[in-house]
C-alpha cells in the first residue's frame, strides 16, 4: 500500500512538472519558490484556482514515503487576479523542518518544496557565469576577444575632442542581448558587485583567474567581477576633462549574432563613444532629454571609491587611482547638475533616466568609505540631496518610462543612514516607498505592488533589497512577508509559475528560450541570466516588432494585467539583463549569508547565546535594573565612536525617573531597547536550574509589564524582539514561554568576564577588577581561531556604589581595541537576525 501510495505521489509530480502546453484541464495550481526556504525565515506558497473553489486547509506531505507531516488553516483568500478566479496565500512559516516536500491542496499537488539553510548555496556565485559571459574585449565564455577596436568619439567638441577621434574602450559588459554599453548601467552593476564583496565575502568563491578563465587567484570570483567593471569606467574616464556615457548605438539591433561580428557603424570594427556634454544629443531623428552631467558622472564617483576602499590592502597602486578618478568624476558630475539620457539613432526606446540627487548623495557619502570617522561636510551635502528625493519615484506610481528612476532603488539612502545613525532617513524614506507598494500589494495572493513595466524584474530586486535594508537599519520587520514575496516572485511564486533566473535552479521551470543570441544561434546556456520580467499586456501590444517565434506555453496563464513570454521574439519580457543580474547577485549573496548566519549560530537551552561566528559582527551589550550611574558616559562614548549598541533593561529601570534622560539619548541616538522582564525576577532555581521558581502567568505577567514601561518611550513589542532574562539566567521552559510569545530569547557569549563588571570587593572570589576584565576579552579573542566572532559580549549600565573600578570607562579602550581587530560593532538584531 505504502509503495503504491508513493507511486501515485510520484504520478502527481510528473504531471506537475510540465508547463501549461497540455493543462486545459486542470483548474489551480499551488505556486512555491522552487529554489527553496530557509527552515527559520518566512514561507508561503499561493495557491491559484481558474475554477471557484476556495481552500480551507492545507498538507504538507514529505516527498519520501507521502506522509503528511504539517496541516494548517492558516490561509489568506483573495480574490481574481490576472487569469485567475480565486487565489490565496498559504503560510506555513512556523514548520521548520528541513528536508523535501509536496503542499497539497484540495487534491491539488505543488512543485517539489525544498527547507533547509543551503537552498541558496552558490546562487550568488551562479549567476556571476552570466555576468562573465557579458563580458566585451575577453569573452572567458567564448574563449575569444570581441569590440577590440572601441571605439570613436562624437560629440568631444566641448572638450576640443575631434569627432572619430579613438579612444581605448574596450572592456566591460554588454548591457543586455544586444552588444550596447551604457555607463550609468555598467557604473551601478560594478558597484552592486562590489557592495555584495563588502558585505557578505564569506559566500563567495574563488575558482576563475581575473580574465574569467578557470583557476583560482586569491580572490574571490566577485570581486574579479567588479573590478572587470571598473577597469572599462576607468577607460570611460580616461581624463579629468574627458567621460563618455555609452559605446555604440542602436544600430546594433539590425541582427542577432555573436558579438565579435559587429561592424555596422561605419569605420570596421570600431563602434562609437558618445562624449558626456550635458546638453541633449541626436542621433538619426530622435533627440534626448539629457540636462547635465550628475547622473552619470556621480555613479563613476561612487564605485571608484567604493573600489578604493576595496582594493586599499589588495592593491594600494590601483587604490590610489580609484582615488583620484573619484574625485574628478565628482568634479565632472558638477559640471551641470541633471541628468545625462542615452542616445538613439534608429528607435525611440533609450535609458530616459530622470533623476540624478540620488546619485549625487551616493557620491557624497562614498567619499567616507573606509574613514575611521565621516567627514561632516560630505554628510551635511548628502543630507540635502537626500532630502530633494526621499522616495525613489516609481514606489509612488504604477507606471514610469523605461530606466526613467535609475538606480530602482537609492543606495544612497542606506549608505548614508549607516554613517550618520539617523532613524528618520529609514523611517522617512525608504519606507515611506515600501508602504506605497503595500498600499497596491496588500490586495493580492502574489503581494505583488511593483508596476509590470519594463524590467519589472530588476525593480522587483530593487525593492526586495530596499524592504530588508529598511529592516535592518530600522527593526522593524512588518514588511518582511513583503520582501520574501518579492523574492519568490522571481523564482516562480508568480502567476506563470516559472523562474526569472535562467537555469537557477538547475531543475523545474526557468527560462529556456530567451531573447538572446548566444541561445538562439548557438544553444549556448546564459545561466545565472536574470530576464526581464513580466510587462502590462497594454505595453506589449504596442511595442514595435515583437513576434513570437513559437505556441506561447504559458497562454493559459496571459491576462489583460501583464504578460511573460519564454520565446526569444519577445524582447520586452524575456530578454536577460546585466544590471538586473548584477543586482541579482547583492540579493542572492544577502540570503545566502542570512541562511550561513541562522546555521552558524550557538544556541544554548533554546537561546540564542552567539551569532555567526565566521563573521567579525559583536553586539554590545547592556544590561540594567537598579543602577544606571553609567548610563550618560557609555552614550556619549558610543556617540564618539560612531557605534550602535543594544540595551536590555528591566521595567524598574525604565520607570526610574532619574534615568528618564538616558532611556531618551539612547532611544533617539538609534541604539536597540529592549526587555529585561519587570522586576528581575529569579526564573529558575541556581543549582538546580529545571526548578521554575515562577508559573506561566507569572512569568507573561511580568514580561507584559516590562513592555508596558517601554511603551512611554514609544517602545513596541515589535520594537523589540528580543529578550535578555533577568540574571541571564533561565531554562528550556523559560526559552519555550519566549517563543510562544513571538519573541526571541537571548543571553550573552561565555568565554570572557565581560558580565563580571557588575561584582564589587564585598564580594569575595567572585569580584573581578577593570583590567582583569579587559585582559580576559584580550586573552579569548587571541586564544580561539574564530576570535569574537559573532559575540553577544554582554555588560551592564550601572553597578553597584561598592564597586570604584567602573568598567565603562575603559569602553572607550575596548572599542577601540576592537575595532582595530576588524569587528564591526552592531545592534543585536544586526547580529542575530
Amino acid at each position: 500500500m505504502k509503495i503504491r501510495c508513493l507511486l501515485i505521489l510520484l504520478f502527481f509530480l510528473f504531471l506537475s512538472s510540465f508547463k501549461s502546453t497540455n493543462q486545459t484541464a486542470q483548474q489551480s495550481w499551488i505556486r512555491i519558490n522552487p529554489l527553496g526556504y530557509s527552515p527559520s525565515g518566512i514561507k508561503v506558497a499561493v495557491w491559484v484556482s481558474k475554477g471557484n473553489d476556495i481552500p480551507s486547509l492545507f498538507e504538507i506531505i514529505e516527498k519520501d514515503g507521502g506522509k503528511v507531516v504539517y496541516t494548517s488553516s492558516n490561509i489568506k483568500n483573495f480574490g481574481a487576479y490576472g487569469p485567475f478566479q480565486h487565489t490565496a496565500r498559504l503560510n506555513f512559516s512556523d514548520f521548520n523542518r528541513q528536508g523535501s516536500f509536496f503542499i497539497r491542496v484540495n487534491g491539488t499537488l505543488s512543485p517539489l518544496v525544498l527547507i533547509n539553510n543551503h537552498v541558496y548555496d552558490g546562487a550568488a556565485d551562479f549567476c556571476l557565469r552570466y555576468m562573465r559571459q557579458q563580458r566585451s574585449g575577453f569573452n572567458p565564455y567564448l574563449k575569444d576577444s570581441c569590440h577590440t577596436h572601441d571605439g570613436f568619439v562624437l560629440y568631444g567638441n566641448k572638450a576640443g575632442i575631434k569627432d572619430s577621434t579613438h579612444f581605448d574602450a574596450s572592456g566591460g559588459w554588454h548591457d543586455a542581448s544586444d552588444y550596447l554599453q551604457y555607463s550609468t548601467t555598467s557604473a551601478n552593476a560594478t558597484y552592486h558587485l562590489l557592495m555584495a564583496y563588502r558585505d557578505f565575502p564569506e559566500v563567495f568563491g574563488d575558482e576563475k583567474q581575473a580574465n574569467g578563465l578557470d583557476g583560482k587567484n586569491g580572490r574571490a570570483d566577485v570581486l574579479d567581477e567588479a573590478k572587470w567593471g571598473l577597469d572599462w569606467l576607468l577607460k570611460m574616464h580616461p581624463k579629468k576633462t574627458i567621460m563618455f556615457n555609452q559605446l555604440a548605438d542602436d544600430r546594433d539591433h539590425i541582427s542577432m549574432r555573436i558579438p565579435k561580428e559587429d561592424s555596422q557603424y561605419g569605420k570596421g570594427f570600431e563602434r562609437p563613444l558618445y562624449f558626456i556634454t550635458g546638453e541633449p544629443q541626436q542621433r538619426g531623428k530622435f533627440l534626448n532629454n539629457t540636462t547635465g552631467t550628475s547622473s552619470t558622472a556621480a555613479k563613476f564617483s561612487s564605485a571608484f571609491n567604493l573600489g578604493a576602499a576595496l582594493f586599499k590592502k589588495r592593491d594600494p597602486d590601483y587604490s590610489k587611482i580609484l582615488n583620484i578618478k573619484a574625485k574628478t568624476a565628482y568634479q565632472f558630475a558638477l559640471n551641470k547638475p541633471g541628468v545625462t539620457q542615452t542616445a538613439s539613432v534608429k528607435s525611440p526606446y533609450i535609458y530616459a533616466e530622470d533623476n540624478w540627487v540620488d546619485d549625487m548623495e551616493l557620491a557624497e557619502t562614498a567619499f567616507n568609505f573606509g574613514k575611521k570617522k565621516p567627514d561632516q561636510n560630505r554628510l551635511d551635502k548628502a543630507i540635502i540631496y537626500a532630502n530633494q528625493e526621499k522616495t525613489t519615484p516609481w514606489l509612488l506610481s504604477d507606471t514610469a518610462a523605461h530606466y526613467q528612476y535609475y538606480p530602482f532603488i537609492n543606495l544612497g539612502h542606506y549608505e548614508l543612514a549607516k554613517q550618520i545613525g539617523k532613524e528618520s532617513l529609514t523611517e522617512t524614506y525608504y519606507k515611506e516607498g515600501i508602504e506605497q507598494v503595500w498600499g497596491r500589494a496588500k490586495n493580492n495572493a502574489f503581494y505583488r505592488g511593483i508596476p509590470f513595466i519594463w524590467c519589472s524584474n530588476n525593480l522587483t530586486v530593487a525593492f526586495a533589497i530596499q524592504c530588508n535594508w529598511y529592516s535592518k537599519l530600522s527593526a522593524d520587520k512588518s514588511f518582511s512577508e513583503l520582501e520574501q514575496a518579492n523574492f519568490d516572485w522571481i523564482f516562480g511564486c508568480n502567476p506563470w509559475g516559472t523562474s526569472m533566473v535562467y537555469g537557477l535552479p538547475g531543475y523545474g521551470d526557468s527560462p529556456t528560450d530567451p531573447h538572446s543570441a548566444f541561445t538562439h544561434l548557438k544553444n549556448y546556456p546564459i545561466d545565472g541570466g536574470l530576464v526581464d520580467g513580466p510587462v502590462y499586456t497594454n505595453i506589449y501590444k504596442n511595442l514595435i516588432g515583437i513576434k513570437l517565434a513559437d505556441s506561447d506555453e504559458y497562454a493559459d496563464f496571459q491576462s489583460d494585467l501583464a504578460v511573460y513570454h519564454d520565446d526569444y521574439g519577445d524582447y520586452s519580457t524575456n530578454e536577460p539583463t546585466m544590471d538586473g543580474t548584477a543586482s541579482l547577485v547583492y540579493l542572492l549573496a544577502s540570503k545566502e549569508a542570512e541562511a550561513k548566519a541562522r546555521e552558524n549560530k550557538t544556541y544554548t537551552l533554546g537561546a540564542i547565546t552567539r551569532g555567526d561566528s565566521t563573521t567579525k559582527k559583536i553586539a554590545l551589550v547592556f544590561t540594567g535594573d537598579e543602577f544606571g550611574d553609567g548610563g550618560e558616559i557609555i552614550a556619549k562614548t558610543l556617540r564618539d565612536e560612531n557605534i550602535k549598541a543594544s540595551f536590555f533593561l528591566t521595567g524598574n529601570f525604565y520607570r526610574n525617573a532619574n534615568f528618564k534622560t538616558t532611556i531618551s539619548k539612547l532611544k533617539k541616538d538609534g541604539h536597540y531597547l529592549g526587555p529585561h522582564s519587570n522586576k528581575h525576577l529569579l526564573y529558575c532555581d541556581w543549582t538546580k536550574r529545571d526548578s521554575l521558581l515562577v508559573t506561566k502567568p507569572q512569568f507573561d505577567d511580568d514580561l507584559k509589564s516590562n513592555y508596558e514601561a517601554m511603551a512611554s518611550f514609544g517602545i513596541s513589542k515589535t520594537d523589540a524582539k528580543f529578550f535578555l532574562p533577568p540574571y541571564e539566567w533561565y531554562n528550556q521552559s523559560i526559552s519555550d514561554w519566549t517563543n510562544k510569545q513571538g519573541l526571541n530569547l537571548i543571553n550573552f557569549t561565555s568565554g570572557t568576564r565581560s558580565n563580571a563588571d557588575y561584582t564589587y570587593p564585598e564580594l569575595g572570589k567572585s569580584y573581578r577588577t577593570s583590567d582583569e576584565i579587559y585582559q580576559s576579552i584580550i586573552q579569548f579573542n587571541e586564544s580561539k581561531v574564530s576570535g569574537l566572532n559573532g559575540f553577544v559580549l554582554l555588560l551592564h549600565i550601572g553597578t553597584d556604589p561598592r564597586r570604584k573600578d567602573k568598567f565603562y570607562l575603559q569602553l572607550q579602550k575596548l572599542i577601540a581595541y576592537l575595532k582595530n581587530n576588524g569587528y564591526d560593532l552592531v545592534r543585536i538584531n544586526n547580529l542575530l537576525e
